[in-house]
């Protein structure tokens, strides 16, 4: 980020211009305004990074500025100032979208702590920003996402073997996207304009499957009350695709070699044969070649599909890809939720570390759930599910520790309730009288407070 710009807004002369002047003297740009309403209008000609504002103003407090700046600038970062220990308005200013607040009187390391966090999130959410432009710039039909070698390799062999009419066998996990592959094949073909048919040769029993495979005529079988083209027929002209190919019975297997060898179909019930044009695609997560070794799948079939193989690699085999998978999925299901804007470095940092057993998939319903549970513009760690938080060798982010960085995301109530009871325990070393005057609360109250949430005094704990 260039030199940062930052907006001083504060009805009150001296305190205006004292902030403005030290926050110059820390290098920043800066422009000071008496008003809510004088920054709102400058803010819509000249963006800022990081806007500064009291509450309590005649025109234009500081709630007016921080909903204002929401609407034509989301990515500004917001820093309300309140009046000294109102918890009240602290939790009214995360809520409403604030990123931080400071209560009057603060101190120059404070104020530079803060602005300086507040960048570092304005760039955050402008990165995640540029991630979500870059998906939507991507063609409308691909959903390829990932730049790691491996799957280069993957997208250089689709762009070779797309062009003709071989037939490609699909290798992988469950999860990897070995559809999504074979769509790719078919939408970059010639066939491109004409029907593309997914059958789960594992969904049904091999007799219903036949027949929807194949088609049947009237009379076939009990229930046969007309004649139907089967799926090799619908798929005329263009491609067929035979997902886990691995679970056809044999009977099927048969019939499926005869259709690749002849090009065409006969239905159940029928002696005429329909002649077709379809290409093939298959997909497995299991070792074909070591069934044919088990006499689990005929030998001649695997050698007909087996012409181009593509081999896609688990989600642990490209790493390099997850931060991208991660935003391309957030801008898929940020759609049903317009305030999400990106990932917090430690929700990335989670998504990044984690084995992802179920691959591509679960790293889509992982972000999926991850903004129907989400309050803020940035997902949180505790937004994931525990299967991912709780992975091994994850530290103190994991045990429910706020990271460094954290402290100040947008947070649920209760989550900025203890960790601003947390900082203020730290500051006055545990001093119950000094803990409880900077909070306007009483002690009792403030016992009851630590005990909810699991904090102590530390040992250094005075009453004076």
């Amino acid at each position: 980020m260039s030199q940062a710009k930052l907006f001083v807004v504060d009805d009150d002369e001296a305190a205006r211009t004292l902030l403005a002047e030290a926050l110059v003297k820390e290098g920043y740009e800066v422009e000071a305004f008496s008003s809510g309403q004088a920054a709102v209008e400058r803010g819509k000609q000249s963006r800022a990074d990081v806007v500064l504002t009291d509450i309590r103003m005649e025109q234009g407090d500081g709630f007016l500025v921080l909903k204002e700046f929401k609407k034509f600038s989301p990515d500004t970062s917001i820093v309300l100032l309140t009046a000294f220990g109102s918890l009240e308005g602290a939790i009214e200013a995360i809520k409403q979208g604030a990123y931080d607040y400071l209560a009057k009187p603060f101190k120059r390391d404070e104020i530079r702590l803060v602005v300086q966090r507040s960048l570092e999130h304005c760039r955050l959410v402008r990165e995640n920003a540029r991630f979500r432009e870059d998906a939507r710039a991507r063609e409308p039909w691909s959903q390829l996402v990932g730049s790691s070698p491996a799957m280069l390799e993957v997208y250089k062999l689709v762009a070779r073997v797309s062009e003709g009419r071989s037939t490609v066998l699909i290798e992988g996990e469950s999860g990897t996207g070995k559809e999504l592959i074979a769509r790719a094949v078919h939408l970059n073909s010639p066939r491109r304009d004409k029907p593309f048919i997914p059958v789960n040769c594992g969904a049904l029993p091999d007799h219903l499957l036949e027949s929807e495979m194949f088609g049947y005529e009237k009379g076939a079988f009990t229930g046969a009350v007309g004649a139907k083209a089967g799926l090799f027929e619908a798929a005329d002209s263009g491609t067929l695709f035979l997902d886990e190919i691995g679970d056809l019975g044999q009977a099927l297997q048969v019939k499926l070699l005869r259709v690749m060898q002849e090009q065409e179909v006969r239905r159940v019930g029928s002696t005429a044969s329909v002649k077709v044009d379809v290409r093939i695609i298959a997909a497995t997560n299991r070792d074909l070649a070591t069934l044919v070794k088990e006499g689990k799948f005929r030998d001649d079939l695997y050698y007909r599909l087996n012409v181009v193989r593509i081999v896609l690699p688990s989600l642990a085999e490209r790493r390099e890809d997850i931060t991208m998978l991660a935003h391309h999925f957030l801008q898929k299901y940020a759609k049903q939720s317009l305030h999400v804007r990106g990932f917090l470095p430690e929700t990335m940092a989670l998504l990044k570390r984690y084995h992802w057993p179920g691959n591509v998939r679960e790293l889509e319903n992982a972000v999926e759930r991850a903004v129907s549970l989400s309050h803020g513009p940035l997902l949180l760690p505790e937004d994931l599910p525990e299967s991912i938080r709780a992975e091994p060798d994850s530290g103190e982010l994991l045990k429910g520790q706020p990271a460094e960085g954290d402290q100040d995301a947008l947070l649920t109530l209760d989550e900025v309730e203890k960790r601003h009871l947390a900082r203020v325990l730290k500051e006055t070393r545990g001093n119950k009288v000094k803990a409880a005057k900077i909070l306007g609360i009483d002690r009792r109250t403030l016992y009851r407070m630590a005990e909810r949430f699991g904090l102590d005094f530390g040992d250094e704990a005075e009453e004076k």
